[in-house]
């Protein structure tokens, strides 16, 4: 067996690593970059997007600032986005924010390189052929892992379907890290998106396609994960725990970039077109359900989510083990504050079918380790509600 493993050009961490943030759009050739961000980071003083700037500035960059990311973003934001981009000549993208800001300027790049109905033409694995402008993504939150990934996750709004555009090109070219400016994040915001940084990591490691790297990777995301996201969400301020985060969402992302993901993003993606529900809530509520669907097909791996989640499994069979990591994941989500259930966010039976059927043509379904059927996603939603 063969794999390759894809990665941003440069990847900065730490503390104060922000301040890298102008030189590095100057070394990529960029004289005036499209600031990609959400209404709240933009209007912050003194917050991620000022600070970002500033730095820029002082390269000797131009700057202009699109605010208009929404959570799940939505193709009317990629073409807003793309509409200043044009009239302002830009050259550049950077994208500060979380996940949502980091999939809007990758779709705003996208728009921008590629003529076209995103969903019917690009929708899908490798469709892109032409060059993205530049991306620089300055990340504010532990989960999504998108500053990372060749991912691009946008909802179609007259279809309220959740589409991925996978491509090498969608790629940023420099990621930032920098823990700093994940501090005083909401402690909801901070569970949300710590628990999809443990969904990107326990379903990437039982996929199909896992391999020794991204194994590797994943079991150190499971590990900060548990050991730190509780101590994040209950003080804000906590930087060993908000650095930790930003480790295990890092190595996620890099994991889940080169090995795929499986049904509960599949079916994330659907109850956030559906009914625009914060992605990392909705796999935080999945999680436990599809993973003890997956759990036959690899109990040692499912043992030792468990030791890495810090349960005891001296003297149990790898069966009982491989139950221990379900009864950990559920301990997780309920300690930090996570819906216990679908059914509180909303959602109503009468969906389950059609997003049954659209999760199973979404593309993270396919390096699900077990191959359901329709009836079994359906089985999923109710399970979980």
């Amino acid at each position: 067996m063969y794999y390759d493993f894809l990665n941003p050009s440069v990847n900065f961490f730490g503390p104060g690593c922000v301040s890298v943030v102008g030189e590095r759009c100057k070394i990529l050739g960029g004289k005036k970059a499209l600031v990609v961000s959400d209404p709240f980071l933009a209007k912050m003083e003194g917050g991620p997007v000022a600070q970002t700037i500033g730095y820029v500035q002082e390269a000797g960059l131009k700057t202009v600032v699109f605010d208009g990311v929404e959570p799940n973003p939505k193709d009317k934001n990629i073409f807003a986005g793309l509409k200043l981009f044009k009239e302002e000549k830009c050259d550049m993208i950077i994208t500060v924010g979380g996940g949502s800001a980091h999939d809007c300027g990758k779709g705003i790049g996208i728009a921008a390189t590629h003529p076209g109905d995103l969903y019917k033409d690009y929708a899908g694995i490798e469709k892109l052929t032409n060059p993205l402008p530049p991306i620089v993504s300055v990340n504010t939150t532990a989960g999504t892992g998108s500053e990372v990934t060749r991912h691009c996750v946008i909802t179609n709004t007259s279809t309220k379907i959740k589409f991925v555009i996978v491509s090498w090109r969608n790629l940023p070219l420099v990621s930032i890290n920098d823990p700093l400016l994940m501090l005083k994040k909401p402690k909801g915001l901070t569970a949300a998106t710590g628990m999809d940084a443990l969904t990107h990591a326990v379903e990437c490691y039982v996929t199909l396609a896992a391999n020794p790297v991204t194994d590797t990777l994943c079991e150190q995301a499971i590990k900060l994960t548990a050991n730190n996201l509780r101590q994040a969400v209950a003080y804000g301020d906590n930087v060993e725990a908000r650095t930790n985060m930003a480790y295990a969402s890092v190595l996620a992302g890099m994991a889940f970039n080169n090995a795929g993901l499986g049904y509960v993003h599949a079916m994330a993606h659907q109850l956030g077109g559906y009914y625009d529900m914060a992605h990392g809530v909705a796999n935080a509520i999945l999680l436990p359900h599809v993973e003890k669907y997956n759990l036959i097909s690899n109990l040692p791996k499912f043992a030792n989510i468990a030791v890495l989640m810090g349960e005891n499994i001296e003297g149990l069979s790898v069966r009982d083990a491989a139950y221990k990591a379900i009864d950990a994941i559920v301990a997780l989500s309920k300690d930090v504050g996570i819906p216990s259930g679908l059914a509180e966010m909303g959602v109503k039976e009468e969906d389950f079918d059609k997003m049954a059927k659209t999760a199973l043509e979404d593309g993270n379904a396919g390096c699900n380790p077990i191959v359901g059927t329709h009836k079994d996603i359906v089985n999923l939603f109710a399970a979980a509600m």
